[in-house]
């Protein structure tokens, strides 16, 4: 198996980060398995210059070690591109289709796009507010599928639409049908493609590529099948397994092993006020800690305390941490962790 850690670099690490980042390190390392590091920077806007330096630089203080080079995104796109040619297939899913446009400028994209597979939207983020119901816990937004209407009521309109310029962003049609996978700490799970989750953006409107298509595709491609991040992506999950279906029936050569990937989705990290820990919060990102004087051996014996491996917050080595490393000592404790704004004593 291969595990991974996969930072975005949009600042430093927060100890939240070091909590996922350890328990991805233990569930590799425990099993005598591969661990490569990815950096996240396809959300160029969002990308914060050193950031991957801190990053490398936290995890080897903190011992937490990968095999081989970093990976970047930003030096795939153009495996993200193949993979949504690869999506949007040959034009027989069905239904509806849209072929052969080429924009005033010149510029032709053969591209097929279809109301079953892949399709351009057109709605700006209030048109999706306004047209869609609200949406109850995580605050997760279900698109209410205009566009797709549009292309198979008036095909005619979407190809006038690309033919002038108009800036779009392509959406993944979602079957009405369930995914289910097992989590090693949440069990069982279950989602509608269609109700929990709807089409979902894979190239936005500027241009960028999606996240959910593009870590899927990484994985893929990196053979990862250990996966290891917060309960806010149990949702996004059964996306990733439809897109990883819909890419191998498109004949989708991944670089690496075909096995489906393990989950452990782990509790999240919230602040004194109840608040999800954000790398805004300074108090508990690794550059102001380790100014501070708080030794990496503090942070590992905390972060392990909050996985359940130990009984209380004793510094210790991330290796330390192996011999008690179990998911089950994890999912013994499911509920959401609060820390204070100053764990440490100095």
């Amino acid at each position: 198996m291969t595990g991974r850690f996969a930072p975005t670099p949009s600042g430093r690490m927060h100890l939240g980060n070091i909590y996922a980042m350890l328990a991805a390190w233990l569930s590799a390392r425990a099993q005598g398995d591969r661990m490569i590091l990815r950096i996240e920077d396809i959300d160029r806007p969002r990308v914060l210059r050193d950031a991957d330096r801190w990053i490398m630089d936290d995890l080897t203080w903190l011992g937490l070690n990968w095999d081989g080079d970093p990976v970047y995104q930003s030096d795939r796109l153009d495996r993200y591109g193949e993979a949504i040619r690869a999506l949007c297939g040959n034009g027989d899913d069905g239904g509806t289709d849209v072929r052969a446009v080429c924009a005033d400028d010149g510029r032709c994209d053969d591209t097929v796009y279809g109301s079953e597979t892949v399709y351009p939207c057109f709605c700006s983020r209030a048109d999706i507010r306004a047209a869609s119901a609200p949406q109850e816990g995580d605050g997760f937004v279900v698109y209410p599928g205009t566009c797709r209407c549009l292309l198979i009521e008036d095909p005619d309109a979407v190809t006038a639409r690309l033919k002038a310029g108009r800036q779009h962003s392509l959406r993944l049609f979602a079957p009405d049908r369930n995914v289910t996978f097992d989590d090693h700490v949440f069990g069982r799970q279950t989602f509608n493609l269609a109700r929990d989750l709807g089409d979902t953006v894979i190239r936005r409107a500027d241009g960028l590529f999606a996240y959910q298509l593009a870590v899927t595709v990484d994985d893929l491609d990196m053979g990862v099948t250990d996966i290891v991040r917060g309960r806010d992506l149990l949702r996004s999950t059964a996306l990733q397994l439809y897109i990883r279906e819909r890419l191998r029936q498109a004949g989708w050569h991944a670089g690496a092993s075909a096995s489906e990937p393990e989950f452990a989705h782990l509790p999240l990290i919230d602040n004194a006020a109840g608040r999800r820990l954000a790398k805004r919060q300074r108090s508990l990102d690794m550059g102001v800690l380790r100014a501070r004087g708080v030794t990496a051996a503090q942070v590992i014996g905390y972060c392990g305390w909050l996985l359940g491996l130990q009984n209380g917050p004793e510094p210790c080595a991330a290796a330390d941490l192996l011999p008690a490393f179990s998911w089950n000592a994890v999912a013994a404790h499911r509920e959401d962790r609060c820390v204070p704004d100053d764990p440490f004593t100095i």
